[in-house]
């Protein structure tokens, strides 16, 4: 039966790369993040795999709660109708009829389960923008969901494709033994801390550092600020601080480097419609959930006055 499914998958993706113009639907429309990517992906002199993609229709969502998101709703929604023809669809299961492929946007991470669901119910590829979700065990139950249906999904911030997190993650200092990266960190009351924005930092330490990670500390600097430890198998180190901009730097077997820099939206949103064309997807489950975990246990270790948790604790505890 698998064997038949991955074949009809095969076959399925395979048409969608020979349609004259992959249909990319979006779902929640109150992030900057929407007018970004329609605008990179609409653009008619775009090459490669968004030469034959096109962000058509959406679900508006939102989160009334969430300032950010109730503020801003109203004049994407405008924008992405009347500059970009965008179709709007009163409910997700409608959207997913019409295209092929949901990047699911909302700003807001605890919807996405339940949004998440309705689009793998549809078997269309989904791609997840940041934060994946509003809690591990909602992360952990998106990727077991998925994978039950053999539905292929990611989730990644952006910054997981800047040109130094990429050549640390293909060996360009060998083997990382140490990485400090650091991002702004601003707060949303309804979601553990480093997920709303510290999630970035944590995306670029992920990818130099790979998975791995064993145990977290969180502490809190002299200024005020987050500093949360992680030790990887082997004894590797992989430091996430709250700081002013996107950088860092690494030390591996083969030199040292810069770390954590940010290079534009593009990169990301290339990988994402690649996905939707062919099905293979660029970051495994394996290494999200372990992020989202990171991540978690470092509210776990604030709540414990900063003794280390481990990242197989929190995903126990998530599955459960």
């Amino acid at each position: 039966m698998k064997r038949i499914t991955a074949l009809f998958l095969s076959f399925a993706f395979a048409a969608v790369a020979m349609a004259e113009d992959l249909r990319i639907g979006l779902i929640g429309l109150d992030t900057s993040h929407v007018i970004a990517f329609t605008k990179i992906i609409n653009d008619p002199k775009a090459t490669g795999p968004l030469a034959k993609a096109k962000v058509v229709a959406a679900f508006r969502g939102g989160s009334r709660d969430i300032p950010s998101s109730a503020d801003r709703i109203d004049k994407y929604t405008e924008t992405l109708t009347k500059e970009y023809g965008l179709k709007l669809y009163p409910t997700i299961a409608e959207l997913c009829k019409n295209v092929d492929a949901i990047m699911l946007e909302s700003v807001d991470g605890r919807p996405k389960v339940r949004q998440a669901i309705p689009v793998i119910d549809a078997g269309l590829p989904l791609f997840i923008d940041k934060p994946m979700a509003g809690s591990l065990a909602d992360v952990i139950f998106i990727f077991d969901y998925a994978k039950k249906k053999g539905v292929p999904i990611f989730s990644s911030s952006s910054l997981r494709y800047g040109k130094t997190n990429q050549a640390i993650r293909h060996g360009s200092i060998g083997t990382v033994a140490r990485a400090e990266v650091h991002s702004p960190c601003s707060l949303e009351v309804h979601h553990p801390d480093l997920f709303w924005y510290g999630v970035h930092g944590c995306e670029s330490l992920f990818t130099i550092m790979g998975t791995g990670c064993q145990s977290v500390v969180r502490r809190t600097t002299a200024d005020g600020k987050i500093e949360v430890e992680g030790t990887w198998k082997g004894g590797r180190t992989g430091i996430f601080r709250e700081g002013k901009g996107y950088g860092g730097k690494a030390k591996g077997t083969k030199g040292e480097s810069e770390a954590g820099g940010y290079d534009g939206y593009a990169p990301l949103v290339v990988e994402a419609v690649k996905m939707f064309q062919t099905g293979k997807v660029p970051v495994s489950a394996q290494e999200t959930i372990e992020m989202f975990a990171f991540m978690a246990a470092a509210d776990e270790s604030k709540r414990r006055d900063g003794k280390p948790v481990t990242i197989k604790e929190m995903i126990e505890q998530a599955r459960q």
